[in-house]
């Protein structure tokens, strides 16, 4: 990387007025905690040590990402953007499908995988640790005589972190004060240039420097891999040259284990769409424009999983192919941006954590002509962003791609193009269609929705509490006896029953009577159950109950038999 096609470090170029000091921010040691303390998620194989990139989820999060699953599902394909007009002027059309994990090897050879599904890797020869090339995240200080630049003019940075955005490395260098000791980063801003931070840090001496974040090129690690410092160590002269390594897991099928029996398992649950477009159109009565809608298991052998559950060799998606004419796929690409925002927004990150970023002309794939990404800034990315979901227009390349190497038409006759006939109909047009794909990572978005709904709040008797979205609590709502007698156990089960034959399907409904009324207020605090209806000694008098808002803790008198329905207008029943 020539010093001209580096990001300048000059001060005057970083210095910013709105430079973000670098405060206190929600811990994801404590959220992985109550995760695990409370059965949310748990670490593969544990009792043998677990397996990196690869997480179980325990009762509560399995109700949790169950829900997340079917809000999609009810949103996406039932009731598809919830009954809003396309571009076109009519209801948006979704069907699904339900495709295997294990397609045909030459589904993966038409959409590239097999030949294009690469990171480039490196190697640390001396602690034997692997990275993605692509995620070497560099910090370069403006400290004078101090920066050393290379005979081919690559600025050498003072430090470098595995991170898939600058973001998540300010974040690493902001939990590790360590790693650049002497010096102390005090400020991270976004820069104006597309994954860059802008930092500043302070000297012992009290002197602030500026610098910036972001991403060493490829090509610099090619070109220069002895002179950049380990991520690992700290140390030049240990990396090895980047080399390719193919994402895909493979495995054989039938009792021989050789080549013609080498399968692999699917990256992306998107091409199980594609190769069923034609049965599809063949054997249902959707007509352009309208989606297909898959969600599934997916994998791929990341070579530095970590933060979590954000970036796991198996997780789960929740995918649409939008099919559209040519001519309108630019407004459908518009429409599904939106759309997908709104979404979000209404279980749950409501809050200046989401953005919409649209890709770089660079940052596009070859076929497409527009994709965003909804990002989401998670504790391990802040002050930056982490991608959620992306939306991408991928033209005709895919359905192009399996007619061609399938040698079936996958083209689409539309009866409602075409130039007018003399008896009023239309001749019909013939087009290979082009997709528009919002592509939601489920564990990702459960990640999300846990870190956003964490708080903590002092004051409470329980200070760590989930604002989970009603749609999304795992656990809808619980019912106490205020105390195991006169009856009350009794009032509370036959709540607690009516409540779980109109509401069990959306999540649990507790019944607990152990332990006193606040220790069973915190357990459900903790869980993210949004209400607890409490019987109590007036009940048997007046047939009321006090329900207890999980967010507030405020608590007012409600008639028993009203419960139900205040259950259902929150969970939008």
């Amino acid at each position: 990387m020539s010093a001209e096609a580096s990001p300048p470090l000059q001060p005057t170029d970083l210095s910013k007025q709105d430079a973000a000091p670098i405060v206190g921010k929600k811990s994801m040691d404590a959220i992985m905690s109550l995760c695990k303390r409370r059965g949310f998620i748990y670490q593969a194989s544990e009792i043998y040590g677990g397996i990196n990139g690869f997480w179980d989820y325990g009762p509560l999060g399995t109700l949790m990402k169950r829900n997340l699953r079917e809000a999609w599902w009810q949103d996406m394909i039932m009731h598809p953007a919830w009954g809003r007009k396309g571009p076109n002027g009519e209801a948006v059309r979704c069907v699904p499908v339900e495709t295997c994990i294990i397609q045909h090897p030459k589904v993966w050879e038409a959409s590239g995988h097999i030949g294009g599904f690469n990171d480039p890797m490196v190697d640390d020869k001396e602690t034997k640790q692997r990275f993605r090339a692509d995620h070497l995240q560099g910090l370069f200080i403006d400290i004078g005589k101090g920066v050393k630049v290379t005979s081919n003019g690559f600025t050498v940075p003072l430090r470098t972190v595995v991170a898939s955005t600058a973001g998540e490395a300010v974040a690493q260098l902001m939990e590790q004060p360590k790693l650049i000791k002497p010096l102390e980063l005090t400020t991270a801003t976004p820069s104006e240039s597309p994954n860059v931070m802008d930092v500043t840090v302070r000297d012992s001496s009290g002197t602030t420097h500026f610098g910036r974040v972001f991403a060493i090129p490829v090509d610099a690690l090619q070109s220069n891999p002895l002179e950049i410092p380990s991520p690992f160590t700290g140390k030049a002269g240990h990396l090895t040259e980047p080399k390719q390594f193919n994402l895909m897991f493979f495995s054989y099928t039938g009792a021989v284990f050789n080549e013609d029996a080498k399968v692999y398992l699917r990256p992306e649950t998107a091409q199980g769409i594609f190769v069923q477009f034609k049965n599809v159109v063949d054997t249902t009565r959707v007509k352009m424009p309208f989606g297909i809608g898959n969600t599934g298991r997916s994998f791929r052998n990341e070579v530095t999983p970590r933060n979590f559950t954000f970036r796991s060799r198996e997780f789960e998606q929740a995918e649409l192919e939008f099919f559209c004419h040519p001519d309108e796929s630019q407004a459908w690409y518009a429409f599904w941006r939106e759309f997908r925002m709104d979404w979000w927004r209404s279980i749950g990150l409501a809050s200046d954590n989401l953005i919409l970023r649209e890709h770089d002309k660079d940052e596009l794939s070859h076929y497409s002509t527009g994709t965003c990404d909804v990002e989401y800034r998670f504790p391990f990315t802040a002050p930056g962003y982490g991608e959620l979901e992306g939306v991408a227009h991928r033209g005709n390349f895919d359905l192009a791609q399996h007619q061609k190497h399938s040698g079936i038409k996958l083209d689409y006759f539309d009866q409602e193009r075409g130039e007018l006939l003399p008896n009023g109909s239309k001749k019909g047009e013939r087009y290979l269609p082009h997709c528009i794909e919002p592509a939601a990572g489920l564990d990702r978005g459960v990640l999300a929705l846990i870190c956003e709904a964490y708080t903590v709040d002092a004051a409470r008797p329980s200070p760590e509490f989930m604002k989970f979205h009603p749609r999304i609590a795992p656990i809808k709502a619980a019912v106490f006896p205020l105390v195991n007698k006169d009856g009350m156990p009794e009032k509370a089960e036959a709540l607690h029953g009516e409540l779980s034959r109109k509401f069990g399907r959306q999540g649990l409904i507790e019944n607990d009577a152990k332990q006193s009324i606040g220790k069973r207020y915190a357990r459900m605090d903790e869980a993210g159950c949004p209400y607890c209806f409490t019987i109590d000694g007036q009940t048997a008098t007046d047939q009321t109950v006090t329900v207890r808002d999980r967010d507030t803790g405020t608590q007012e008198r409600m008639a028993i038999d009203k419960v139900a329905a205040f259950i259902g207008e929150k969970l939008g029943e």
